[in-house]
């Protein structure tokens, strides 16, 4: 295999083992007597370490290394997952209770996120050094396909374990990700020769002009997403007067719709067209924005569900960005780059949830309305700078 299926494998075994763990989060806080603020808050602190986490680790990689940051990332994953689950099993028999418990599994879960943070930027900058500036936007591309599908299987996964129990999940994700650690040990080889390793990792700041306007439109992307994800369920069950499992049904069929078809847009056309980043940041950016005014407005199953496909299709904006990030610095700069783009991409996983319920229980239009002004400024910025996202 060529080390961009490798990375393809690598990366979406550790998005699969994530995302098994969301159908059971709630279920498995609730029967610990942990209330929805505690479990928000695992979310939240996850994503905090990432936020701070990530530009450390995409610089760290320029030194020792793509693949030896890889493996800490993913190994320490794993171990964050057996230790959240050890301690959920010592509140099962109720050796740890209350605010004890709690603290035992967020410390589990802040480890998780300081530890993963290292996988993304990682992973992106591993990109950049096999493949040529020309070929950088439609291997991207593969990154997003590798996080679209893993997204899509691992709720279907997570949800078939926990007929085994709900503690089954979480030790399935940790095994997993354990042996995705002896994949990328055993086959992938390392993209970065030593004698190109410098000795002091390159400073690329937040305020850089080179990448400054390209970390705003990727932080009001994701805030913008984010804030749809935490309460699209909530709007299908009002607008469609659904009961709790029909909701959940219904939502289901629609995630997955919205899931394939942003991975078919980034897995195949996007590798097919070969447009370069502005083209498809030009495309992209009007369907996110017909999309979210799409749930503003939308009255039934089937209007609702194809906003989530303009949606779906507006996903080649991912592609676009993470290549004229990249394209952006130089060869030497790639790790660190992708490391200030994970920490943008880390806050808006913070800010999502909340600005979203809360926009929601004010009325159910207003997170859409709000996500879909956050793409319109983000489109007027982009059509107001020429030179931003060029391709070089």
């Amino acid at each position: 295999m060529n080390p961009l299926s490798l990375l393809f494998l690598t990366l979406f075994n550790s998005i699969l083992g994530l995302s098994v763990l969301f159908p059971i989060l709630g279920p498995l806080s609730r029967e610990l007597g942990l209330s929805e603020v505690q479990v928000g808050l695992f979310s939240t602190g996850y994503a905090l370490m990432q936020f701070v986490l990530a530009a450390y680790w995409g610089r760290r990689s320029e030194v020792v290394g793509r693949k030896p940051i890889l493996l800490l990332g993913i190994v320490g994953f794993a171990v964050s997952f057996f230790l959240f689950a050890f301690f959920a099993w010592l509140g099962y028999q109720e050796v740890l209770l209350g605010w004890g418990l709690f603290g035992a599994m967020l410390m589990a879960r802040l480890l998780g996120g300081a530890f993963s943070s290292a996988t993304l930027p990682t992973a992106q900058a591993y990109l950049a050094d096999i493949t040529p500036r020309e070929g950088r936007t439609q291997n991207f591309a593969v990154l997003g396909a590798a996080f679209g599908l893993g997204v899509i299987f691992g709720p279907a996964i997570g949800a078939g374990l926990a007929h085994f129990g709900l503690l089954a999940p979480v030790v399935f994700s940790a095994g997993l990700a354990l042996l995705n650690a002896v994949f990328v040990w055993w086959v992938l080889p390392e993209s970065r020769r030593l004698e190109a390793r410098p000795a002091v990792p390159p400073r690329v700041s937040w305020t850089d002009p080179r990448i400054l306007p390209l970390l705003g439109v990727g932080l009001t992307i994701n805030l913008a997403s984010i804030a749809m994800e935490q309460t699209i369920a909530f709007l299908y069950q009002d607008r469609l007067s659904l009961s709790p499992g029909q909701a959940a049904q219904t939502v289901g069929v629609a995630l997955v719709i919205f899931g394939l078809v942003g991975v078919l847009v980034q897995g195949f056309w996007v590798r097919k067209v070969k447009w370069p980043p502005r083209a498809l940041l030009a495309l992209g950016l009007p369907l996110l924005l017909l999309g979210y005014l799409g749930l503003v407005f939308a009255p039934n199953f089937l209007w609702l569900t194809a906003s989530l496909v303009l949606l779906g299709l507006g996903s080649m904006v991912s592609s676009g960005l993470a290549a004229a990030q990249s394209l952006a610095v130089s060869d030497d700069e790639q790790g660190a780059v992708a490391g200030l783009s994970s920490a943008a991409q880390a806050l808006g996983r913070m800010l999502g949830p909340l600005v979203g319920t809360t926009l929601y229980g004010l009325s159910p239009a207003y997170p859409y309305a709000f996500s879909a002004l956050l793409i319109g400024l983000a489109l007027v910025f982009f059509l107001s700078r020429p030179q931003l996202a060029r391709a070089r």
